[in-house]
């Protein structure tokens, strides 16, 4: 019983891991679409993009998840917002 217990909740500590790497390469592939329909998106902002995605697969090969996150997070609301007018 006590094996089971401590096997669940191992898994449940790693999930977070597991599901922060997935947010990142999501979002790095969101970014590389929105780069495929630059047409949309103003040259400034694609630049910003492009540069975000970079710094954003550097963190990843680095591990440093969050820092990917992060930039991921951050370009892809720019995207939003200017998908706004704002």
């Amino acid at each position: 019983m006590k094996r089971s217990v401590l096997f669940v909740l191992a898994g449940l500590v790693a999930t977070p891991i597991f599901a922060a790497e997935d947010l990142c390469a999501i979002n790095l592939q969101k970014l590389s679409d929105y780069k495929a329909t630059a047409s949309t998106l103003g040259q400034p902002l694609l630049g910003q993009i492009r540069d975000a995605r970079v710094e954003a697969q550097k963190a990843q090969a680095e591990g440093d998840t969050q820092k990917c996150i992060s930039l991921t997070n951050k370009a892809l609301q720019d995207v939003v917002n200017s998908q706004k007018g704002q």
